[in-house]
């Protein structure tokens, strides 16, 4: 079917482009709408202040990145981007347990946010038809008299007079800033259902400069939070010879940002690599601080009735908890899903179609944020028999994978969004995790 129409997509960053580029091959015409001017280099910019933090590409995520982008990851590798066996050459720190390294074929690509989004940006703008409109504030929907479709957005230039632009389709890519509950109240329709799940996560990066033996020449750090010590750390290389160290608090735990104080928060981490990277490696600039408060997902399957001509997409659907590095994996799966949808049954019910199954895309990375930060009594929420039963076998796993890289690896899998996480709870895994539990540890000769 040859491509017809127009559709808008709010907002520019990853989720919008993602959106864009499964949107190009079924309209003639895709418009971007963005509050900033993008930027010409893999700089940072006001409207994504998260790009400072370090970001982690989930193997699954690259998947489905270079299947919407062929050859993404060679271009990015030339750009500086460090391809990384996330197995293999990452230190792992799961509550206080080492993870016993492996060679492995997950593979993550070490880079900063504005690099992925800049190249992302070119690719998505040199797609025909597809247009980037900066400095530009969406105010609003047009609908039908009946309300029954949405045909265009209200706009407000920062350089301008207020203006209308019709569409066939308006993709909500404006992120957590989202104001589609609030439209689509003022067209009549029912408030979208809400959970949230509050974190209160604060986290500082800083970079330093990167060389040789750093890090016990692997190339990347986690040790993650966990009841009685809600502190988070990560380290990842970036373009440009540096690493990245990103630290974090949840529920008021604050990483500082002096030096003397970042310096004592790292070497607090049960990670030791982390205190010898920010003791010894050179500084490259001062430490950012951002916070996010909650996780939150808008059901908008679970609607009774949606217009016709929108859709909301990315962390406008769902914002999940930073410190697990699940949002730009989600929203490429998120467009490769939208692509294949248009590609299939066209735009007939299409917000309905998308909007079930999104949600099954989001059921997975969700159950993983919020069952982990439901670890932590603070955290508000529901604590089923199962999410208990879970959150102590997973440490039981932790501690058998410090001396069994078959748990390691099917942990890995998981949280790379490749397999579903009840896979862990299949025969094959409970049952190493109860031996390796009565055994003393020991060292495969597969580590590597």
């Amino acid at each position: 079917m040859a491509a017809s129409g127009r559709a808008v997509v709010i907002g520019a960053s990853l989720g919008g482009l993602l959106a864009a580029r499964a949107l190009a091959e079924s309209f003639a015409e895709v418009i971007l709408l963005d509050r900033d001017t993008p930027p010409d280099e893999p700089v940072h910019r006001r409207g994504v202040p998260q790009g400072r933090h370090v970001h982690v590409l989930l193997d699954r995520g690259r998947q489905a990145l270079e299947s919407l982008f062929p050859e993404l990851g060679a271009e990015l590798y030339r750009l500086g981007a460090t391809p990384v066996d996330l197995h293999g050459q990452v230190h792992w720190y799961n509550d206080g347990h080492r993870m016993l390294p492996a060679r492995s074929d997950l593979t993550a690509f070490g880079m900063s946010r504005p690099l992925l989004e800049q190249v992302v940006r070119q690719r998505t703008a040199a797609l025909p038809g597809v247009r980037v409109v900066p400095d530009c504030e969406v105010t609003g929907l047009l609908a039908t008299d009946d309300h029954r479709r949405v045909t265009g957005v209200r706009l407000a230039p920062r350089d301008g007079r207020p203006s209308t632009l019709t569409a066939d389709l308006v993709v909500d890519a404006g992120g957590r800033a989202s104001r589609s509950p609030i439209w689509l109240t003022e067209l009549g329709y029912p408030t979208v259902e809400q959970e949230r799940v509050e974190v209160g996560v604060t986290y500082v990066t800083r970079r330093y400069r990167r060389e040789a033996g750093q890090l016990e020449d692997k190339l990347g750090v986690l040790s993650n939070a966990m009841p009685g010590c809600p502190r988070y750390g990560v380290v990842a290389p970036q373009e440009g010879g540096r690493f990245a160290v990103t630290m974090a608090g949840i529920l008021g735990e604050e990483p500082p940002v002096d030096e003397a104080g970042f310096v004592r928060y790292a070497t607090s981490l049960a990670a030791p690599q982390v205190g010898e990277l920010v003791r010894h490696a050179q500084p490259l600039d001062e430490p950012v601080l951002m916070r996010f408060p909650a996780s939150v997902r808008r059901r908008y399957e679970r609607l009774p009735r949606f217009p016709d001509g929108h859709l909301v997409f990315a962390d406008a659907l769902c914002s999940l908890n930073p410190v697990y590095g699940q949002g730009i994996t989600v929203a490429a799966v998120q467009a490769l899903l939208l692509r294949r949808l248009l590609a299939r049954g066209g735009r007939h019910r299409l917000a309905r179609r998308f909007f079930r199954r999104a949600a099954r895309v989001i059921d997975a990375p969700w159950s993983i944020a919020v069952g982990t930060d439901l670890r932590f009594p603070g955290v508000t929420g529901r604590r089923t028999r199962k999410v208990r039963f879970v959150n102590a076998y997973l440490s039981r796993l932790h501690a058998a994978a410090a001396h069994d890289v078959a748990l390691g690896a099917a942990f890995l899998r998981v949280i790379n969004l490749i397999d579903p996480p009840a896979r862990l709870l299949g025969p094959g895994v409970m049952l190493r995790v109860l031996l390796n539990g009565r055994r003393r540890p020991s060292m495969p000769s597969t580590a590597g």
